[in-house]
């Protein structure tokens, strides 16, 4: 026992008295870091429609339905489909511009829920009655078909989580190629955002058979209408 001990404490010694290696300055490894991603992107480049081709094939590999959308007609494309899907109850914020559009879309069978309460004062209502969740994403990572969600106190994190369907906007001026890209253009390093949500498909697992399922942790579908912003930018049509 005293010799295991002895041994112990040589070990133990020798890592105290160990100097630790000098990191490298930050700034040198940032800068490493953007040479890398730079490279990249100037050996491939992806244009801003490109990028929207490119998010429409990674989303729907992972399993979403995804479809590119006119900025005046996906309210009406989108409340269709909600009713021939079945949907009854859906959680949107209404007082955003996206929210408010779309409500003023659904057919009379849809009722429109905004997050007024505390969770802990609906919850029951929420998993049992809702349907449907709608968000809007913040951005989107091209190469992995990622949505960039900020949830806030009109839209928190359940209402992409809890409903069993979820449906996210996102705008195609919005794509970014990689997150790296993303965290440059939107200036992370000033100051990172308190609560992202990264979404790429709808909630999957699989047991010790390899068997998948979806929606066993979260949404079991996933609709993505990525809105074609960019032709009024180009001055023209895609």
């Amino acid at each position: 026992m005293s010799a295991a001990l002895t041994a112990r404490e040589r070990m133990l010694g020798r890592l105290r008295s160990a100097k630790p290696s000098a990191p490298g300055a930050v700034e040198a490894i940032d800068a490493a870091i953007d040479s890398h991603y730079q490279a990249r992107r100037t050996a491939a480049p992806l244009p801003a429609r490109d990028r929207m081709a490119a998010m429409q094939a990674a989303l729907r590999a992972a399993h979403a339905q995804v479809d590119c959308v006119s900025t005046d007609g996906w309210p009406a494309l989108l409340a269709q489909r909600l009713g021939a899907h079945g949907v009854r109850r859906l959680l949107l914020d209404t007082g955003s511009a996206e929210g408010q559009a779309l409500r003023a879309a659904l057919p009379a069978g849809v009722e429109a829920l905004s997050f007024e309460r505390p969770l802990a004062q609906w919850k029951g209502e929420l998993f049992d009655t809702v349907d449907a969740g709608f968000t809007v994403a913040r951005s989107g990572v091209a190469a992995s078909g990622t949505l960039v969600i900020a949830p806030d106190a009109a839209a928190p994190r359940t209402v992409s989580l809890a409903p069993p369907l979820h449906i996210c906007l996102a705008y195609a001026s919005t794509l970014h190629v990689d997150l790296h890209a993303a965290a440059c253009a939107e200036r992370w390093a000033d100051g990172m955002p308190s609560n992202l949500v990264l979404v790429s498909g709808p909630s999957k697992t699989s047991d010790i058979q390899q068997t998948l399922a979806y929606g066993a942790h979260g949404p079991r579908w996933l609709w993505v209408l990525i809105v074609d912003d960019l032709s009024a930018q180009e001055g023209g049509q895609p």
